[in-house]
């Protein structure tokens, strides 16, 4: 907890990014490994960090130890989910395998859900049904998150033969929130294939699902925005975007100051996407800290970020969608003794 806010992220992942899971044979993959490299190195080489980010080697193997001391030692969260990242282009076992997931989820059910994830096109659409059964049934699953963009097998969250079934399978498991990649392609992938603009029609179709679009959509934040502030059943994870705020301020108040005016402190989620860039504790700070500064107020009319908004964000949300008794679980995760609540700042 941040003093009494309970902290929950959104989206983290057991990742495995280490050469051996690396397809180097593809001739995508260096260049992809490159620029990620030039965008963690961005946040992680930032002095406000801290001294357990700063010899931090993302390009690795995580294991669920190290993600309990990022998450649950090293930072002030409460809960999180891992989510498993359906994509194989360019690595052997994915990169957020589900079993990797699983072992976190597992390994401390008191604080991690799982998200599971799987692929039409990949899975193939009967395999991925199956598949879907699995995740939930035998390993407990309580969303799952899709990604559909993909080098040469790229689909469409609108496609009423493929992706549909996948959402009305999640509804007959009784999943009723649904996750989805949306902006930030990884390496060659067609950004244009990860507009959030067909999620439109499943959530009018599917008013009974929740769908929550990751990343803002970067860089189609107008029709993100658009969706969002239209849609009820539609909620942003802000995935990382808190993160850039060490590296470009401005923009975070901007986006910050825009999606509490249009779209509402009820529908963002804050995401760390660890262990991406370490553990989340400089971002927090760096959110608890967060102003929408006077100009942008008065130039924009972007409402102030109160304490209410940030305690919503920081896990009141994510709490309401998936069922958690905040009280409840402050009360039991107390009680285990450990970690320690820890204190950065006040909100």
């Amino acid at each position: 907890m941040i003093g009494d806010t309970f902290v929950f992220d959104c989206v983290c992942h057991v990742y495995d990014f280490s050469p051996a899971n690396q397809r180097k044979e593809l001739r995508e993959m260096e260049p992809m490994m490159y620029g990620w490299r030039i965008a963690m190195d961005s946040m992680k080489y930032q002095p406000q960090m801290g001294e357990f980010a700063g010899d931090f080697d993302w390009e690795t193997k995580f294991t669920t130890e190290q993600m309990y001391e990022m998450e649950f030692v090293q930072s002030p969260v409460d809960m999180a989910m891992a989510c498993a990242v359906p994509v194989w282009d360019w690595f052997q076992d994915s990169f957020s395998s589900i079993e990797a997931q699983h072992a976190f989820a597992s390994a401390y059910p008191e604080r991690v859900l799982l998200s599971g994830g799987v692929d039409p096109i990949h899975h193939g659409l009967h395999g991925a049904k199956i598949e879907m059964i699995r995740q939930k049934e035998e390993l407990g699953a309580r969303s799952f998150k899709f990604y559909n963009g993909h080098i040469d097998k790229s689909w469409r969250c609108d496609d009423r033969e493929l992706a549909y079934p996948l959402y009305e399978q999640a509804m007959n498991l009784g999943i009723d929130v649904l996750q989805f990649h949306k902006g930030l392609p990884f390496g060659m992938w067609d950004v244009d294939v990860l507009r959030p603009v067909d999620l439109q029609r499943p959530a009018r179709d599917f008013p009974d699902l929740k769908f929550v679009i990751h990343h803002l959509a970067l860089p189609y934040f107008d029709e993100v925005v658009s969706i969002a502030s239209r849609f009820p059943n539609v909620y942003l994870a802000l995935s990382g975007v808190l993160s850039f705020y060490k590296v470009a301020p401005r923009q975070v108040q901007e986006q910050m100051g825009r999606l509490l005016m249009e779209v509402g402190p009820d529908k963002l989620m804050w995401g760390s996407e660890a262990a991406m860039t370490g553990a989340p504790a400089p971002f927090l700070e760096d959110f608890v800290n967060l102003e929408i500064p006077d100009d942008l107020r008065q130039g924009y009319g972007y409402p102030q970020i109160t304490h209410s908004d940030k305690e919503k964000i920081l896990g009141l949300n994510m709490a309401r969608l998936f069922n958690v008794d905040v009280e409840a679980k402050k009360a039991e995760l107390k009680a285990l003794g450990e970690p320690a609540s820890q204190v950065i700042g006040g909100i």
